[in-house]
């Protein structure tokens, strides 16, 4: 079946009420061919092997009619997504999630390799009716006897072609050998190579073939400009940017809710008119919101993929990609809420190494080229703040009704000792004061190797000699944190949250306990209060540290290497759970760079 797009709108579906009150909540209207094709067919309960590209909808042409499918007087596994990356897994979980929300009794849980087994077997057991993961824990899960499948209805695979590519094919085989005969399959690729075909043959029954033709794309409006995140941490890069674009709404998307709130707060304390879009505000709420950023209440949104969805506002010229998101299809919703209306705008992404690659990805989808840019240094931020100031004072020179002022200005230069040249000087003292001048040299923050990332021996030495040695004398507060064991934390994701958030050398983060639900850590004494506030709200494994000080003590030892041992019994298993995602180590600390 070819590309062929119609007038059905959502309304014409046979969607269960609150399935289609909340699309209209978040702002869904026209469905996009993939949709309209593959929605019915599986309502109607027939396979689907549905061939499209990125950014025409898949998740949705798959997550809807499985909810549908849904009994939720059933505490049992109903629907399980199978996608090649703990990324997309987690974007397409926060989607369906969306979907459900008027859903009662509707939860969604993520599993994949490098995290915890504890919380995803503890979801499992509950009866979660929604999973979504990659094949190697699946299948982990699997030979636990933890995943059970017999009362499934839907199994879809996503990026079907991304897996086989990734080496997942027998996995995939195994996994769908364990579905059940009557459960609904379908399966969604960019491209339809031989083994997927023959995939597809095999476990898919009589499958309504919908192949949609690439969307021919103009060339962009959109200028797109990349930031490798290095010497700096990402909040830092972040609030630099803004303070030197001349935006006129933005619009910055990162990976979860709470992450909206936390970006938004630390905003907010710098002094930028910023607010959270998340799912957790209601429909008025997120109305009011879109509306203050119209109005020019609010100029920064911060947003996570699904809420952002069907936001129009024209006023938005930046787009900002704190967070890049799982898949290439997000990417081009995301930029697409800037250069709305024939008016030009620009993204941003920040992007690590290991995410390099993505970039020729989105090249290649948006037909326009990436163009790296180094955040400003500390001096050149400065030089901007003076040339600001100089600017502000010219146009205010230039107002007129100045009497009052100069009449003040000429009694004090009549009444008291001081010039014309102090009173500025003051003046521009209490200036420096509440938004400094000269700003101080940046302190870089070395990028930390997330686990299995490789580094050559020259580059071990440099950052082994830039790190020097271990102050022998420091002395340490002992500080306990919400993570632990259970939560899958090691010693370096620890070091690498507390090292990133406070801009801290890690010479001066001593030791570090973990227990099953906590750890207590070393940090120097009288640790500032900013840095506390920054530190409870960072996280490691998606999990709040939540420090606090604490008067039991660490028992003074040499420190144990941070890479070394087994600290959870499960090491082993989660490289090799990293080695089937076909990823070598994701970012265990959830932290804002």
């Amino acid at each position: 079946m070819s590309n062929s797009i119609s007038a059905m709108s959502f309304a014409d579906m046979a969607l269960p009420a609150a399935i289609f009150n909340q699309l209209e909540k978040l702002g869904f209207t026209q469905p996009t061919p993939i949709q309209q094709q593959s929605i019915p067919a599986l309502l109607d309960g027939k396979d689907v092997l549905g061939e499209a590209q990125t950014g025409t909808g898949k998740t949705a042409a798959f997550g809807l009619p499985a909810l549908a499918a849904i009994d939720p007087s059933v505490r049992q596994t109903q629907v399980l997504v199978v996608t090649p990356t703990r990324e997309l897994a987690i974007q397409v979980a926060e989607a369906i999630e969306s979907f459900a929300q008027q859903l009662k009794g509707v939860d969604v849980a993520t599993v994949y390799g490098g995290s915890a087994f504890g919380p995803q077997i503890q979801a499992l057991k509950k009866g979660t009716p929604v999973i979504v993961g990659t094949p190697g824990r699946l299948i982990d899960l699997l030979n636990k006897n933890v995943l059970k499948l017999d009362a499934l209805r839907v199994a879809v695979l996503d990026e079907a072609d991304e897996m086989l590519n990734m080496g997942f094919i027998e996995d995939i085989e195994k996994i769908l050998s364990a579905v059940p005969e009557s459960a609904q399959r379908a399966l969604f690729s960019a491209t339809m190579p031989g083994a997927i075909r023959k995939l597809a043959k095999t476990f898919l029954t009589d499958p309504l073939n919908i192949q949609i033709e690439a969307i021919a794309r103009e060339k962009a409006t959109i200028k797109q400009k990349a930031w490798k995140v290095a010497g700096l941490t990402k909040m830092t890069a972040l609030t630099r940017l803004l303070e030197v674009t001349p935006y006129q709404r933005a619009l910055i998307f990162v990976r979860t809710r709470q992450d909206t709130m936390d970006v938004a707060e630390l905003l907010q304390r710098s002094g930028f008119k910023a607010s959270p879009l998340s799912g957790d505000l209601n429909q008025a709420q997120r109305e009011q919101t879109v509306s203050q950023l119209r109005s020019g209440h609010i100029e920064i949104l911060v947003a996570t993929d699904v809420v952002a969805r069907g936001l129009d506002v024209p006023e938005i010229t930046h787009v900002i990609n704190y967070d890049l998101p799982g898949d290439t299809e997000s990417y081009v919703h995301r930029i697409g809420r800037t250069g709305r209306a024939g008016r030009e705008g620009e993204a941003i992404l920040f992007f690590r190494p290991k995410e390099r690659h993505l970039l020729r990805h989105y090249e290649r989808l948006t037909n326009s080229s990436i163009e790296y840019f180094e955040v400003p240094n500390a001096q050149q931020l400065s030089e901007h703040r003076q040339q600001q100031l100089l600017t502000t004072i010219r146009a205010t020179l230039e107002q007129e009704n100045h009497q009052p002022v100069e009449q003040l200005l000429q009694k004090w230069l009549q009444e008291s000792d001081l010039s014309a040249e102090q009173i500025a000087l003051a003046l521009l003292k209490q200036q420096h004061k509440q938004r400094p001048l000269f700003l101080k040299e940046d302190r870089i923050v070395r990028e930390r190797p997330e686990r299995g990332e490789r580094t050559d021996r020259a580059d071990r030495g440099d950052r082994k000699k830039a790190r020097g040695p271990r102050p022998t004398d420091a002395d340490f507060d002992t500080y306990k944190i919400q993570v632990g064991r259970e939560h899958g934390a090691r010693p370096g994701d620890i070091v690498g949250a507390i090292a990133n958030e406070a801009s801290m050398d890690s010479r001066f983060i001593g030791q570090i306990q973990l227990f099953d639900q906590h750890s207590l850590v070393q940090l120097p004494k009288g640790l500032p209060g900013e840095v506390v506030k920054v530190l409870k709200k960072a996280r490691v494994r998606q999990q709040p540290m939540s420090l606090e000080l604490t008067s039991e003590q660490v028992r003074r030892a040499p420190r144990p290497p941070r890479t070394g041992g087994r600290d959870g019994g499960g090491r082993d298993s989660a490289r090799g759970e990293r080695r089937r995602d076909g990823r070598r180590g994701q970012g265990a600390a959830r932290r804002f760079n």
